[in-house]
């Protein structure tokens, strides 16, 4: 099986804004065909890193490698493989769609004769055929967004950057931009900063949280759904029992009583002691109410990784 093509690189990128390093040292890349989730809270640097890869901020140190063309060296080249969506869309509100899709068409280098061809089909893939001939500016918000995702496609572009797509959308227009991401993700590499969880779980391949300008965490989805399953059960008595017998359960590594009937037991992560537990009731006669496994969202997860980092700093 042939490696995905490695269609952009970062490596140890740093930028600081006086003594304040915005970002400090991330190192990653996208290959084809994938979809990377840029997660971190607001300040966290996702916006300063997004400049950078763009060529909109210079790192202080670093290098950045896109379409294998150095964006340092060669900007203009590296430029024309990426294709950018801002969190505020660069959109001249005075003309209409067909015309700012046109200028943009010509902005990319697009050669005249296929100028119409690219604008026409942008157009169709961003559905915005019903209002091409309205003025930007008497758009609703879901329609501006989809008019700056059309600038961004719209030279073909190897890697497409989209920063904060469905923020300030209402939740109809967030459901209809989340699926023209997941149509251009066919044809594109994406990268997705957000701060908004469920856009992660629902549109990405890879995910990178990074706050205070470091990169915590960088893996696949389903490596970060892993951190989802359940460590604990909580368990409930009729009548209480000795809180050492579950202590000795196998895999178990703290049992806490939230109540005078009921513990949470929380176990190494490949040694469910449930079966155990189970069969321990069974034989020891002990009345056994409820067994209830203890389901982690993707926010406590995110946290848990951000509190981490807070108490190793």
């Amino acid at each position: 099986m042939i490696d995905p093509i490695l269609l952009l690189e970062a490596k140890e990128l740093s930028r600081f804004f006086g003594d304040t390093a915005a970002v400090n040292n991330v190192s990653f890349n996208i290959k084809q065909g994938e979809v990377l989730g840029f997660l971190g809270p607001n300040g966290a640097g996702k916006s300063t890193t997004m400049r950078m890869l763009t060529g909109n901020l210079a790192p202080d140190n670093g290098q950045i490698i896109i379409n294998g063309i150095d964006l340092l060296d060669n900007p203009k080249q590296a430029k024309a493989c990426i294709g950018y969506l801002p969190e505020t869309p660069p959109l001249y509100k005075e003309h209409t769609v067909s015309e700012f899709l046109q200028f943009c068409a010509r902005l990319n280098g697009i050669a005249k004769k296929q100028q119409k061809t690219a604008v026409d089909n942008v157009i169709e893939r961003c559905g915005l055929a019903d209002v091409s001939k309205r003025l930007i500016a008497n758009l609703s918000k879901g329609f501006q967004q989809r008019v700056g995702i059309a600038q961004a496609i719209i030279h073909s572009p190897a890697v497409v950057i989209l920063d904060e797509p469905t923020s300030g959308l209402d939740p109809i227009q967030i459901r209809e931009i989340r699926q023209l991401i997941r149509d251009i993700a066919n044809e594109h590499s994406v990268i997705l900063s957000t701060h908004i969880l469920p856009e992660v779980q629902m549109l990405c391949d890879r995910v990178q949280i990074i706050s205070k300008g470091q990169l915590l965490f960088n893996d696949s989805l389903q490596k970060l759904t892993e951190q989802m399953q359940s460590t604990a059960i909580v368990v409930g008595f009729s009548q209480s029992i000795g809180q050492q017998s579950l202590t000795s359960l196998p895999g178990v590594i703290d049992v806490e009583k939230m109540d005078s009937h009921r513990y949470r037991v929380t176990y190494l992560p490949e040694q469910n002691p449930t079966q155990a537990l189970l069969k321990s009731a069974v034989e020891n006669n002990w009345p056994l109410r409820s067994l209830i496994p203890e389901q982690h969202s993707l926010e406590d997860v995110f946290m848990k990784i951000i509190r981490e980092e807070d108490a190793h700093a």
